[in-house]
C-alpha cells in the first residue's frame, strides 16, 4: 500500500516537474517572440530611414540638396544665366535643352547674329536650361549638361562652353552626356575651363537642384517645346518668317530707337 502511494506521489512530482518546465519553456518562447518582433520593427524602421535617405540623396540621376545658382545667373529666383551687357535694349529669353537637336539647330543657324549683336552691346541673352528631353526619352544627359553648364558659368566660361556642348551634341537617342567624364574633357576645349574647381562641380552636380528648379519653371510657364526663343514676350522661334537677318534688324531697330 505504501509502494502505491508512494509511486503516485512520484508521478505526481514528474508531473509538477514537467509542468514548470513547459512554463520555463514557454515563457522563453514568448520572450523570443517578442524580442523578434522589436528586432523586425527596429529592422523596418532602419530599412524605412535608408530609404528616406537615399530618396532624399538621389532621384532622376541628381543629388538633393539646396538650390545654388550659377555665379551672376538673374532673373526670378536667379535662374537665368545673362550673356550681354544689362544696358542692352533688347532681351533675348531662351528655353533649352542642351540635348535637343532642335536646339542646336537653332544655336547653328544664329550663332553668329547672336555673337554679333551681344558683343556690340546692343543685345542680351537669358538663357534657362531645361531637362525636357531626359523625361521624353530617359537619361540624365540633359541634367549633366545644363549642371556643368552652370558650373562653367561659375568659371565665366559659359558662352564659350555652350557653344562647345552643341558642336559636340550626341544624337537625341544617345545620353552620352551624362557621363560626366565626357562633359569635363570637352571642357578642354575651353581655355582655361578644365580646372579642379570645374571637376568638381561638375562630379557633385553642385547646380542640379538649380536645374530641376528651372525645369519646373518651364513647365509652370506653359511652354510647348524647347527651344522656346521670347523677344519682347513672343515666341520668335514659331514664327516662320523669322531668320537671322530679320532679328537682327528688330535688334538694331530697338538699340536706335
Amino acid at each position: 500500500m505504501s509502494d502505491n502511494r508512494d509511486g503516485k506521489r512520484t508521478a505526481r512530482d514528474r508531473l509538477a516537474v514537467e509542468r514548470e518546465k513547459q512554463k520555463a519553456a514557454d515563457k522563453r518562447r514568448r520572450t523570443l517572440i517578442v524580442g523578434a518582433s522589436v528586432v523586425c520593427v527596429l529592422g523596418l524602421a532602419a530599412v524605412i530611414g535608408v530609404l528616406a535617405a537615399n530618396a532624399g540623396k538621389e532621384k532622376g540621376g541628381q543629388k538633393a540638396g539646396p538650390v545654388v545658382a550659377p555665379s551672376g545667373a538673374q532673373g526670378k529666383d536667379s535662374l537665368a544665366i545673362p550673356v550681354g551687357k544689362d544696358g542692352a535694349k533688347s532681351t533675348l529669353t531662351v528655353w533649352e535643352d542642351l540635348r535637343c537637336p532642335a536646339c542646336q539647330a537653332f544655336e547653328v543657324a544664329y550663332r553668329p547674329t547672336l555673337h554679333e549683336l551681344v558683343d556690340s552691346g546692343k543685345l542680351r541673352i537669358d538663357y534657362h536650361l531645361v531637362r525636357l528631353i531626359d523625361g521624353n526619352l530617359g537619361g540624365t544627359g540633359s541634367l549633366r549638361a545644363a549642371n556643368a553648364a552652370a558650373c562653367a558659368q561659375d568659371a565665366g566660361r559659359f558662352r564659350d562652353y555652350h557653344d562647345v556642348l552643341y558642336a559636340n551634341q550626341p544624337k537625341e537617342t544617345d545620353d552620352a552626356f551624362s557621363d560626366n567624364a565626357k562633359l569635363i574633357e570637352l571642357s578642354g576645349k575651353v581655355s582655361g575651363l578644365n580646372t579642379p574647381a570645374f571637376q568638381k562641380c561638375v562630379k557633385d552636380g553642385t547646380h542640379d537642384s538649380w536645374v530641376n528648379k528651372s525645369h519646373k519653371a518651364f513647365q509652370g510657364g506653359g511652354f510647348t517645346g524647347t527651344p522656346t526663343v521670347l523677344l519682347g514676350g513672343k515666341n520668335i522661334y514659331q514664327d516662320q518668317t523669322m531668320t537671322p537677318a530679320k532679328l537682327k534688324q528688330m535688334v538694331e531697330a530697338a538699340a536706335h530707337g
